[in-house]
């Protein structure tokens, strides 16, 4: 009896701890106030919608994901920049997942006034959060996924 509710206890622990907002990510680097994005602020900012279809090495992919866009939520951390013409155009964003991957994006490709790519910072993917995972970055338009960022955990401003 003790067993079944010990194995019970830990399938609940293991379930809960793969849900949203388990191992939240942080905003650091060239940022006014470094930031913990979790479900609150995420829930907190405009709900992005954005489909996208891409080639990985087992075939296409393709995924309706709901989050917020990386843009917003850049906005809350408070880019800083040198004072100068088009100084924001000056940063990347280095962003790692939870097993070491890291790809970088140019601050341009995101921001409003240049190509305003509606990169987000998936929170569904239209899979309960138990089998999705946390967050993944999602970059509508790449060809290939390899900038989808799976478990996302940091997101640095450069």
């Amino acid at each position: 009896m003790r067993r079944s509710i010990a194995a019970g206890l830990l399938a609940a622990a293991l379930f809960a701890g793969a849900a949203f907002g388990q191992t939240p990510a942080k905003v650091t680097g060239a940022v006014t106030m470094p930031l913990v994005v979790d479900e609150t602020l995420l829930k907190s900012l405009p709900q992005v919608i954005v489909s996208v279809s891409f080639q990985t090495a087992n075939g296409i992919e393709q995924g309706t994901y709901t989050g917020a866009s990386l843009w917003d939520v850049l906005q809350k951390a408070g880019l800083v920049n040198a004072p100068g013409k088009n100084t924001v155009l000056r940063h990347s964003l280095l962003v790692t997942g939870d097993d070491g991957y890291a790809v970088t994006l140019a601050i341009g490709e995101i921001a409003p006034d240049y190509e305003a790519k509606h990169v987000i910072l998936a929170y569904d993917g239209g899979k309960p959060p138990a089998t999705y995972g946390d967050l993944r970055l999602v970059v509508p338009g790449d060809a290939h996924g390899g900038r989808s960022v799976k478990d996302v955990t940091a997101i640095e401003v450069k």
